[in-house]
């Protein structure tokens, strides 16, 4: 079975390295089996697999070649610019060949089911698939608490509206946050204050002062890989949170948003503490396949299932979706591409961290030492012009993202700092970049 995954995971580098081009004929299946010293039936296996896979074809009496796929967009993506300004995963780490084929496969499972409108509450056979694979991230429920959304923007929107059994009214967030959802609250004119979050973490004597006041139906956060700036709470922030939860009857919704990334396995999430009396469970599925597959999860507590039904009145998340995620992750697919794309964010968050330490200078800019997700953050000096440093660092094919826009409209206690993605950066493009960061920040420093 080993070799076959080894076989499997090689020719599809391959193909992906251009080791064997579009239209290039593969090995035949006994040179194959004497190149991998296995048997042939192992390697018409993984030549099936591959063609199921839609990375291969056959052709009768000839072999097998690789798929042709001409005019592919990501092409028209300009090399030149270095890319720290994004929130879209790595294009070329998109597992499109593996969820085209769970797509096939899910029409072929669900053909009929496809033909309704559905649940609101979700496919009930990903329901009951993602009572496992939550239950990975410390994430214990049954299938009865999990709802299924059109991305987690949907139930970040409901939860927002609809009121709760505490009767408050207002949402607490830290500052900064997620700036979509801020943009939405001020917006739909929600209560909303905001709570400091630093590099160093929050300050729990502060948020249990909030809690007492007696006005906060929800604290929204995102204890890991937090946006925009990359950090993880600490077991015991983690911890206290949920007790603070529990003894002020204040409901957290933890946006989980990056839970498949990360090697650190010891970051459990919030409701790991808390068992989901008082903490909501959100996790988005884009980060880790792609934008479009609008697909999110929810865990809710008992006590706001029925309010959150009466909300989502309506089967808005695209069935085939939901087949496709579904075949995706019960045949592991999912779980190697997230060990996969893991690996990758890593490394580069890896080679962030020791361009920040070669280049940068005490005093100039201050830079967490984060490990995984694709965000980290560059606090600067409150003298430091933001505006006329981006537009620098754009002159020289640079794109980075103001802190600014993720607080509050009314929220005064800003820090200074530029939000850093690695997503769409090579490690050697990440250096060049880093470089460029520091030079332009030491120019502004100059400049009065």
């Amino acid at each position: 079975m080993k070799k076959y995954f080894a076989i499997l995971s090689d020719m599809e580098h391959k193909v992906r390295q251009g080791t064997y081009p579009p239209g290039r004929k593969l090995p035949s299946v006994r040179s194959a089996a004497e190149v991998y010293g296995c048997s042939i039936s192992t390697v018409t296996r993984a030549y099936a697999e591959l063609e199921k896979r839609h990375v291969i074809y056959s052709v009768p009496q000839s072999g097998f070649y690789v798929v042709e796929k001409p005019g592919d967009w990501r092409d028209n993506r300009d090399s030149r610019i270095i890319n720290f300004g994004t929130v879209l995963p790595d294009l070329d780490a998109f597992p499109y060949m593996d969820f085209q084929h769970c797509l096939n496969k899910a029409i072929d499972i669900y053909k009929y089911d496809l033909f309704t409108y559905g649940n609101p509450l979700g496919l009930e056979s990903l329901r009951h698939t993602l009572v496992s694979h939550l239950a990975g991230d410390q994430v214990f429920t049954k299938a009865e608490r999990i709802i299924i959304t059109s991305g987690a923007q949907q139930a970040l929107e409901i939860l927002a509206k609809m009121p709760f059994p505490n009767r408050k009214k207002a949402v607490l967030v830290e500052q900064p946050s997620y700036d979509r959802y801020l943009r939405f609250l001020e917006t739909e004119g929600v209560p909303v204050y905001g709570i400091a979050r630093t590099a160093a973490g929050i300050d729990l004597t502060e948020l249990e002062k909030r809690f007492k006041s007696g006005e906060i139906k929800f604290f929204y956060t995102m204890s890991k890989y937090h946006n925009p700036l990359g950090t993880t709470f600490s077991l015991e922030e983690r911890r206290a949170i949920a007790k603070l939860a529990v003894k002020h009857d204040v409901c957290i919704l933890e946006d989980d948003y990056m839970a498949d990334l990360g090697a650190e396995r010891q970051f459990d999430p919030i409701y790991a503490f808390d068992g989901g009396s008082h903490v909501i469970y959100l996790k988005s599925f884009s980060k880790i396949i792609f934008p479009g597959l609008r697909v999110g999860a929810i865990v809710l507590p008992e006590r706001l299932l029925e309010t959150f039904h009466a909300y989502k009145a309506y089967p808005d998340t695209s069935l085939l979706s939901q087949a496709a995620l579904e075949v995706y992750i019960k045949n592991g697919m999912y779980e190697r591409h997230k060990h996969k794309i893991s690996s990758l964010y890593a490394l580069r968050m890896r080679a962030l961290r020791d361009s920040a330490e070669r280049y940068n200078e005490p005093g100039l800019m201050e830079v967490p030492d984060i490990r995984s997700g694709i965000y980290s953050h560059f606090k600067l000096k409150p003298t430091v012009n933001l505006e006329r440093l981006i537009k620098r660092l754009a002159d020289r094919n640079i794109s980075v993202v103001s802190g600014k826009a993720f607080y509050l409209a009314d929220y005064l206690e800003r820090e200074k700092f530029l939000r850093i993605s690695i997503s769409q950066s090579q490690p050697e493009q990440i250096d060049e970049g880093i470089q460029a960061i520091v030079e332009e920040v030491k120019r502004e420093s100059k400049v009065r």
